[in-house]
């Protein structure tokens, strides 16, 4: 995505909540604050002028979610082929959203970022929006994909959050698999999830790397920040019954992304093996659509 001179930040306050929003760099959220607290990793003004996408605070994973293995899939009797699109990673992933500028959109829900992505020559051609709102005690963020292509295709969607990480940062949710990681980020195996690996109790980020889908997941999540006496609850809709844990110790931030397929799902859809892993096959014109929500609260 080329760098846009001075990004413009679109402020949305109600009570004890505000956010900033940067449609121009890939539909993002640049702050979520509570009380004043920063409740994600806010984005800093020299990020935002130079247009990074990945120090924002939270940006949409639009016409899917993680990896596609290989930059390739089969369906529908052909292969489609992506372009790597995060060097240096060799894979693309999160799809085309969250490098492209988004148009914001007053509401009567909120306001609306909208993307329409019309490709014919790559494999997607899509519609997505993302409708906040500020609600008295949350933020909620409602997700809708349409298919504007030719052909039927699989798709997926959500949110890729970014959160600071303190040492004694808290994650409690349940899920009940856990995708083991392969190389160059490709899931892999999926297994009954561990109890060294289980969050339902609630525990400390690990003290080892971690780059895994979680699915079967609940839809909810509690992240605790004890020493700034601050925690948030995150509420999905069933559509998101996946959520990506990326936390590397060596890293002051760590991600927590519900999203609806898993990682790499379809490159799994040709042979069968997708079952449970959220792919979401959309005829043209067919929308897909759901919400997530942010609750912050104080300990």
């Amino acid at each position: 995505m080329a760098a846009i001179s001075d990004p413009e930040v679109i402020t949305l306050a109600t009570g004890r909540l505000s956010i900033g929003l940067v449609p121009e760099i890939g539909g993002s959220l640049a702050s979520f604050r509570f009380d004043g607290i920063e409740v994600m990793r806010a984005l800093t003004d020299a990020e935002r002028r130079a247009s990074n996408v990945l120090a924002v605070a939270m940006f949409p994973m639009v016409p899917y979610a993680n990896r596609i293995a290989g930059n390739a899939f089969d369906f529908g009797g052909r292969t489609w082929r992506f372009a790597a699109n995060n060097p240096p990673e060799r894979f693309n992933v999160h799809g085309t959203g969250w490098h492209e500028p988004w148009v914001a959109e007053a509401g009567p829900e909120g306001t609306r970022l909208r993307l329409v992505h019309e490709a014919p020559g790559e494999p997607y051609s899509y519609e997505a929006t993302q409708t906040f709102a500020l609600r008295p005690d949350a933020l909620e963020v409602r997700l809708s994909l349409a298919n504007r292509g030719a052909v039927a295709m699989p798709f997926g969607m959500g949110l890729h959050p970014w959160f600071d990480r303190d040492e004694d940062t808290e994650l409690q949710f349940s899920a009940a698999h856990f995708y083991m990681e392969g190389p160059e980020g490709v899931a892999t195996e999926r297994l009954a999830t561990p109890p060294e690996l289980d969050f339902s109790a609630g525990r400390r980020l690990p003290d080892s790397w971690r780059n895994n889908d979680y699915g079967g997941w609940s839809g909810g999540a509690v992240i605790r920040w004890p020493s700034r006496g601050l925690g948030l609850r995150l509420d999905a809709d069933p559509l998101f019954g996946h959520l990506m844990l990326y936390a590397d110790p060596e890293r002051s931030f760590f991600c927590l992304e519900p999203q609806s397929n898993a990682p790499t799902a379809f490159n799994r859809i040709a042979s069968g093996r997708d079952a449970g892993m959220g792919t979401v096959v959309l005829e043209p014109g067919e929308t897909m659509a759901g919400a997530i929500r942010f609750t912050p609260f104080r300990l």
